[in-house]
């Protein structure tokens, strides 16, 4: 049965995934964003801090038959920062670069927020949560094999964007394929998932002949389904997969959501074949929200205490349409 997500799951994740404040010396801020309320010990340790509590929540009956309805929310979205020793931008000026942050982020995704993209922008090997991985096999390989290997950082920085600069996995062995792997850690539980969108840019190369082919990891069944092949071009196209039903049988008891690549034809031993990669990533639409703007907004800064606290307190607004069937 698919659940609704929390509302300020929601509006949090949109915020941490979308915010990006440059500090006076050029570098990005360091903010913690999370649910209601302030914890100085984040403020210690990052730039500044967002929170979003829920206020009050409303149903609004659309039709007679009380079936239709909209559920309204009232969100108090908080930016938190203050003064600290050895800073390059002051909390005051702090406060209002996340201010403008938060504003552009909500009202620019004001008719999407329930959708997340998934990337591998600034993933390396100490990361816990996406990983990428290589290999060169003559069958398709599970994600627990033994025989994938890491990207090296380098190799990660390669796969952030879809900029033509490309990371490749190779196979020179008669009848080897060569493959990648990516997992993505969803942030939402699985149950509100309603549509996952996993994508491979670039393209493959052989003796056989060119192209690529990308699958899904049914990790309950444990078979690789979905199958999509791309031309046979050795210039970079764009597969994806997409996943409408059944969300729960590809998302693994850790979160992960597992896709591979690789070429459509094997190595003939003389000649390699060979699979590139310039991007790719999981666009996941959860039931919840569907729409959210701001509605007002106002200065709260506490001065009677040392160091000041800069606080801009934000009126958000969020909706959502359900079907309410009578048993």
């Amino acid at each position: 049965m698919s659940m609704v997500e929390d509302p300020v799951a929601t509006i949090v994740r949109l915020l941490r995934k979308n915010m990006r404040v440059v500090k006076d010396d050029g570098s990005l801020a360091d903010v913690h964003v999370s649910r209601e309320w302030l914890n100085r010990e984040f403020l210690k340790n990052y730039d500044g801090q967002v929170t979003v509590g829920l206020e009050e929540s409303q149903e609004q009956i659309l039709e007679i038959s009380a079936k239709t309805r909209r559920r309204l929310n009232i969100l108090k979205v908080n930016v938190w920062t203050a003064d600290k020793p050895d800073q390059t931008t002051s909390g005051l000026a702090m406060r209002e670069k996340l201010r403008e942050e938060v504003h552009r982020v909500i009202r620019q995704n004001r008719n999407k927020p329930n959708v997340t993209v998934y990337d591998f922008y600034n993933t390396a090997q100490a990361s816990d949560t996406h990983k990428a991985y290589y290999a060169k096999a003559s069958t398709e390989l599970t994600p627990q094999d033994n025989g994938w290997s890491e990207l090296a950082d380098d190799d990660y920085a390669k796969i952030w964007y879809s900029d033509d600069t490309r990371c490749s996995s190779v196979a020179s062995g008669n009848g080897e394929y060569a493959l990648m792997l990516f997992r993505f850690k969803m942030e939402s539980e699985k149950q509100t998932i309603k549509q996952a969108v996993l994508a491979f840019e670039g393209y493959g190369v052989s003796p056989f002949g060119n192209g690529f082919t990308v699958k899904v990891w049914n990790s309950n069944v444990g078979v690789w389904q979905n199958s999509q092949t791309s031309d046979a071009t050795i210039e970079d196209s764009t597969v994806t997969v997409s996943l409408d039903s059944d969300l729960t049988d590809y998302v693994d008891d850790d979160g992960f959501l597992w896709l591979l690549a690789e070429t459509a034809n094997p190595s003939d031993g003389s000649t390699d074949a060979a699979l590139h990669c310039d991007y790719a990533s999981c666009r996941v639409t959860v039931n919840g929200v569907t729409y959210c703007d701001v509605v007002s907004y106002r200065d709260l800064d506490k001065v009677d205490v040392k160091p000041f606290i800069f606080r801009t307190e934000f009126t958000v607004k969020t909706w959502l349409f359900e079907k309410v069937e009578v048993t």
